[in-house]
């Protein structure tokens, strides 16, 4: 348990630097200006097609606005989760300098596939954020727990394939992916716990990122150990 506890202390202790609190702004900017667009949109859709008049145009209008604040709830983690990948260059560059200084150049994966995981990443969770909900309705209780899980492994192997894509080419981002499985998955569980919190999913893409950061510089290293102790993870 030791790296997932020293991948999370090192990202939270960092939380102060200008870069993490730069992305955490923009994210919320773009959001809020995403999601303010959508609300304004679903509502005046709504008015439009229904073309109702006094008491009936007035609970539609509210209804409208209801239903599009719960799709901005619905929609909110995967949008800014995909535009915080937009930035995850910045935070790693962030904790290598703090952290890892000797650390050289990046030689990245090619830039598409990094915007493809970004983007995808963004799409799996929306998409498994539906399948939590739909197992919630149809298996309460076992389906919050197959949502939790299935949304702990979206979150974590992306944010963590694509750290290890600044450095490598996808197949050995994979490979180091299998050493460092159950750490990730234990991270993304807990992102994807802190994804129900508002205002603190916000943090998932910066803390997120950061945390795959170290816990990578962790697999690194520890491969050159002995495999007793590369087995701890």
């Amino acid at each position: 348990m030791e790296p997932f506890f020293l991948s999370l202390s090192r990202a939270l202790a960092q939380l102060g630097d200008r870069s993490f609190l730069g992305v955490l702004l923009r994210s919320l900017a773009w959001s809020a200006a995403i999601f303010a667009g959508l609300h304004v949109a679903v509502v005046w859709l709504v008015d439009k097609w229904l073309n109702l008049h006094g008491l009936l145009g007035w609970a539609a209008d509210l209804l409208g606005s209801i239903g599009a604040s719960l799709l901005t709830f619905w929609l909110f983690l995967p949008v800014a989760a995909a535009i915080g990948t937009l930035y995850f260059d910045r935070i790693a560059h962030a904790v290598e300098q703090r952290y890892y200084p000797g650390l050289p150049p990046p030689a990245a994966a090619p830039m598409i596939e990094q915007i493809w995981d970004g983007v995808a990443l963004g799409l799996r969770i929306l998409l498994l954020n539906l399948v939590a909900l739909l197992l919630a309705i149809l298996l309460p209780g076992v389906g919050l727990m197959l949502g939790w899980a299935v949304a702990a492994y979206a979150i974590g192997r992306g944010l963590f394939v694509a750290v290890a894509m600044r450095r490598m080419s996808r197949a050995a981002a994979e490979s180091q992916y299998a050493h460092a499985r159950i750490v990730v998955l234990l991270l993304g569980g807990l992102m994807a716990l802190a994804a129900c919190v508002p205002l603190l999913n916000l943090l998932i893409p910066v803390v997120g990122t950061a945390a795959m950061v170290h816990l990578l510089d962790l697999v690194l290293t520890r491969q050159t150990e002995p495999y007793s102790v590369r087995n701890q993870f």
